[in-house]
């Protein structure tokens, strides 16, 4: 409602301009002013609009009813947010209650499992004890030769105290029935330690690292029929394109780098299958199925002979390739030639070799392929392949050149450095050398023996 102050209430604004003319009067609350002004003779005319009174008269209960209304908007937010986070919360209980139904789920498998592997565990146990069984008389057969050695040791020093006395009392004893006794318990004592000598292959454990050096390929060697006060090491990086031999004293100046000789070769190698037999390089020479023989006492070449109809340069290598067809070996029964032929169908081929004229004594053909085998060696004359060059490598195939027959076998080792390049048996250190990827180690072998006595066949 709109009215004009100056009409309606003069004596107020007269009043309250004439009285206070320095006082600011607000309207009230409710009130709204539109406009102001002064008329001639200075009086103020405002057009203001007030309030209804039913509404004012309703004043304080608008105002509880609006806080009301602010609450109940506050605790719809509230409750708002609060079911947020109920189903927040109901889905993390959802996702735990998963998780718990698949940790019961693990649960029970550890359990099945745990019962599986005990089980497994008891069979193998089983069996490594079947396994043991046949070890029982090879022991009791053990300790009957332990006696026999103390029988031994027991005649020697009763003849040297015969021939002590014999010194003292020259004629006391007839010295050729004397000489026949102790020729008698040296043929004895050198047939029992024949007896010790070869057997099967049953464990490889290692390797022990000698030392760090060269490139992925290469090989070294000890002579097996070295005496045991000379210990010289040779070696000879890479497979191909060299003819550098280097000579070491000790084991200990092979690791300390000490060279105490080098040769030149009249010819290159191909592969790393050479040996140093009773002070001799046995090789194979480059692009060729020749294997020479070099004397380090002499720096010549005492023999060269081909082997028929062997293949060469990457014709037939083991897996790792290097121009490793053919591969020159010894053991305990003497020097030996690996390789493979056309005639026989790629396959692995076994030759006795006679080490003065390098002439072929024997040879056996063999139904394994050359191109899968990784690495050989010989032991006791049985020619042991492994199935591999790299990591998980096995001795997988076995062939007896006494009984020319082959069996299948599984007999794991450890490739540390993942790549074998050569790998060949030390008759003197009962132990296999290897060139393990730049890395030149030692694995130790465990051979079953079978001791057989005079009565049997």
């Amino acid at each position: 409602m709109r009215v004009l102050l100056s009409v309606l209430y003069p004596v107020l604004s007269l009043t309250i301009f004439g009285l206070y003319p320095s006082m600011t009067i607000g309207p009230k609350e409710g009130w709204q002013v539109y406009s102001s002004a002064q008329d001639a003779d200075g009086r103020c005319i405002c057009t203001v609009v007030a309030p209804e009174q039913s509404l004012c008269s309703r004043d304080a209960k608008s105002r509880q009813l609006r806080q009301l209304l602010e609450k109940v908007q506050n605790m719809s937010q509230s409750i708002e947010v609060l079911n947020l986070r109920t189903q927040r919360d109901f889905q993390y209980v959802m996702k735990m209650e998963n998780q718990m139904k698949g940790l019961r789920t693990k649960f029970r498998q550890i359990e099945d499992d745990r019962k599986s592997i005990m089980a497994r565990n008891f069979q193998e146990l089983k069996d490594k004890m079947d396994e043991l069984k046949p070890l029982i008389p090879v022991l009791e057969q053990y300790k009957m030769d332990a006696a026999l050695i103390s029988q031994f040791k027991e005649e020697i020093r009763n003849l040297s105290a015969v021939l002590t006395g014999i010194q003292e009392e020259l004629g006391a004893y007839d010295y050729d029935e004397l000489y026949q006794r102790v020729l008698r318990l040296d043929s004895r004592l050198r047939s029992c330690m024949g007896k010790l000598t070869c057997g099967k292959l049953m464990k490889i454990t290692g390797p022990v690292t000698i030392k760090t050096s060269g490139t992925r390929f290469g090989a070294w060697m000890t002579d097996p029929l070295a005496s045991t006060r000379n210990n010289r090491v040779w070696y000879m990086d890479s497979y191909t394109n060299s003819k550098i031999v280097r000579e070491y004293k000790t084991t200990e100046d092979f690791v300390a780098g000490v060279v105490s000789r080098t040769y030149s070769l009249p010819f290159k190698w191909e592969g790393t299958n050479h040996i140093v037999y009773n002070g001799s390089l046995y090789y194979n020479k480059y692009q060729s199925n020749i294997i020479v023989k070099y004397s380090f006492e002499t720096g010549s070449v005492l023999a060269q002979r081909a082997l028929e109809f062997a293949g060469f340069h990457n014709m037939y290598p083991y897996t790792w390739g290097g121009y490793s067809d053919i591969d020159v070996m010894a053991d305990e029964l003497g020097m030996w030639a690996v390789y493979a032929t056309n005639q026989n169908a790629g396959n692995v081929v076994i030759s006795q070799i006679d080490p003065d004229t390098l002439q072929v004594l024997k040879t056996w053909n063999t139904e394994y392929s050359k191109r899968n085998a990784g690495e050989s060696f010989m032991i006791c004359g049985t020619l042991y392949i492994t199935n591999s060059h790299l990591s998980g490598a096995k001795v997988y195939y076995a062939y007896s050149t006494k009984t020319s027959t082959y069996e299948y076998i599984d007999i794991p080792f450890h490739n540390q450095y993942f790549h074998i390049s050569m790998l060949d048996y030390n008759a003197r250190e009962r132990a296999l050398y290897a060139w393990n990827n730049g890395h030149q180690v030692i694995f130790n072998v465990t051979l079953f023996h079978v001791i057989k006595t005079d009565d049997d066949s």
